[in-house]
């Protein structure tokens, strides 16, 4: 019996349909040799640095920076219930091996393997690797599952990314705070972003516009445009210096150019051009076009690839496209 542990309750009642498994248990599909389950997110997160020492509770100099060694994890407040019930399906005698089925980026990998350690589970799995919900994809995808620790380098990029998260988060937020005498919070992605938009409003703030003058030819429908031009005297004589002058063409260059229809969305561009037209926040995009994915009208959208895998080109598949 294969355990597949997807992302969303959502993707598991797919992937369950898909694959013919439709008798619904307590917290999970089972049938054709197959239990469907799901985790509702991340279920297992890092330690708050006050679990490591009660003396963190209070924002000290003196303690930092601090670097647990090795990090630990606890479960997600509220989904202890979710956890326990994939934790009890992994250690049912007739579960030989795992699939692991959540979305194919590296937070789906980070999530199956937080669990499945979590749980002390030894079992064998492999990795369900897709970007399509269309039921053919699924079922191709389970014709071609992959070991398990093939995917160990994206776990460890993800580990890299949590770490991060939490070290500069923890620290340069403690230390800053303590400095400054009050909550300042500081996180690797946020301050950055933040300190390019206050660039961007500063050199808007300060930008003064400069006059400048352009000297322009036309003769037979065509027309020839000088460089920008600040001091106006030297536009003048320039001008002057052309009146009555007799233009000669020395050569002309034909040449064909091919335009290439323009590239597929990926989630930035996406991002962008839903705020440009229809207003929507970053996060409102992601949170229709994840809807979207789920009702298998758009293909895997946490992204930044904009070309289609295989499986993304199976009929009545839908690409957010330009």
């Amino acid at each position: 019996m294969k355990l597949v542990i997807c992302e969303k309750p959502s993707v598991a009642k797919a992937v369950a349909s898909a694959l013919g498994v439709t008798s619904r248990a307590d917290g999970c599909f089972e049938g054709n040799g197959l239990i469907v389950s799901w985790c509702v997110g991340h279920l297992v997160s890092p330690m708050d640095a006050a679990g490591y020492d009660l003396g963190y509770k209070k924002w000290k100099y003196d303690d930092l920076p601090i670097l647990p060694e090795p990090f630990r994890y606890v479960l997600a407040k509220g989904k202890e219930d979710a956890f326990q019930n994939l934790k009890h399906l992994m250690e049912r005698e007739d579960v030989t091996e795992l699939v692991n089925a959540c979305d194919a980026g590296r937070e789906g990998e980070l999530i199956f393997r937080l669990v499945y350690e979590m749980a002390g589970c030894q079992k064998p799995f492999s990795r369900l690797w897709i970007s399509s919900m269309e039921d053919a994809a699924i079922r191709e995808g389970f014709q071609d599952l992959r070991p398990g620790a093939e995917y160990d380098p994206l776990y460890q990029s993800a580990l890299c990314r949590q770490k991060a998260d939490w070290l500069i988060g923890i620290n340069a937020t403690r230390l800053f705070s303590v400095l400054y005498h009050r909550t300042l919070n500081v996180g690797r992605v946020q301050t950055p972003t933040l300190a390019m938009l206050v660039d961007r409003d500063s050199k808007i703030t300060l930008f003064r516009k400069e006059k400048y003058h352009h000297v322009r030819l036309t003769f037979g429908g065509a027309e020839a445009v000088s460089e920008k031009i600040a001091a106006p005297e030297e536009a003048e004589a320039l001008r002057a210096a052309c009146a009555g002058a007799e233009a000669v063409c020395a050569s002309v260059t034909r040449e064909q150019k091919k335009e290439a229809p323009p590239r597929l969305y990926d989630l930035t561009t996406l991002q962008r051009e839903a705020n440009r037209i229809f207003g929507y926040t970053a996060k409102q995009t992601l949170d229709y076009a994840q809807s979207l994915y789920e009702k298998k009208l758009l293909t895997y959208p946490r992204t930044d690839s904009r070309f289609l895998t295989a499986d993304g080109v199976l009929p009545g598949c839908v690409l957010a496209g330009k």
